[in-house]
């Protein structure tokens, strides 16, 4: 073929010689359907981490962590428990159906079912709407697993005494004391509290008394009365050596400081 006048010859016949500007699709055409990406959905995704991020900060400023004692292998009192977030399953264990031969369904099966559930929802619940009225399978089932997370964190929370057992697990900062063993306390202290809180004060079976914050009377009222998993009637003394004891605490926590 001849070059003639107006004449434009392409690789393809399908395909325009005329260069078009890539603009992006206009979406009004399809409101609420579907967006970009690049701002409309993306700006929408990084103020909901935005919130969500500010909100948790909060949260860690309102309710600090729960620091407890450095771990003690040797201490067969201490009963420990999971981070909050693990409570729902600890919770599980305590069920026939999921404790002592039935182990293994608590640990593995039954919360295998639960992330199986979820992870299949989106594919067995496949209706084109996105309200929660039309998406009745994937909806229920989250519903459920929510409650269930909810309800078993809760009876899990609601019998642990927490005030109790971060008073009587305190952390202690590390320092070198020394024991006057010529104190007049002393004597009471070895005969009550030593088995249990340790040589120096240190803790054992019992929490380390390095380190409380506790006055004399309140002391004196511990040692005859108990607090946390600490029964009453550890002391075994007269009035005279229950002071003697508590003013010895209060001189080697003083010497601490």
């Amino acid at each position: 073929m001849h070059k003639g006048k107006g004449m434009k010859f392409v690789g393809d016949s399908r395909i325009s010689a005329e260069r078009k500007p890539n603009v992006p699709k206009d979406y009004s055409e399809y409101p609420g359907r579907t967006e970009a990406f690049w701002p409309n959905f993306l700006l929408k995704e990084w103020l909901a981490g935005a919130v969500f991020l500010v909100g948790f900060l909060c949260l860690t400023l309102a309710h600090p962590s729960p620091l407890e004692g450095v771990a003690d292998p040797t201490d067969a009192a201490y009963i420990p428990l999971p981070d909050w977030y693990f409570l729902f399953l600890y919770e599980l264990l305590k069920y026939e159906f999921a404790s002592g031969d039935w182990t293994l369904m608590g640990i593995i099966v039954l919360p295998g079912i639960a992330f199986g559930a979820l992870l299949l929802a989106p594919f067995l619940d496949k209706g084109p709407g996105r309200r929660p009225h039309q998406r009745p399978i994937a909806v229920g089932m989250m519903l459920l697993a929510l409650a269930s997370v909810i309800w078993l964190t809760y009876t899990s929370a609601a019998v642990v005494d927490w005030e109790g057992r971060a008073e009587a697990n305190k952390p202690v900062p590390e320092s070198e004391v020394s024991i006057d063993t010529e104190h007049p306390g002393y004597a009471a202290y070895e005969n009550s509290c030593l088995s249990c809180h340790g040589g120096e004060l240190e803790g054992g079976a019992g929490p380390a008394l390095v380190g409380i914050d506790y006055s004399k009377e309140e002391i004196m009222t511990i040692a005859t009365d108990g607090i946390g998993s600490m029964p009453a009637d550890q002391f075994q003394g007269s009035e005279e050596e229950l002071d003697q004891l508590a003013e010895f605490i209060i001189s080697v926590n003083e010497e601490a400081e």
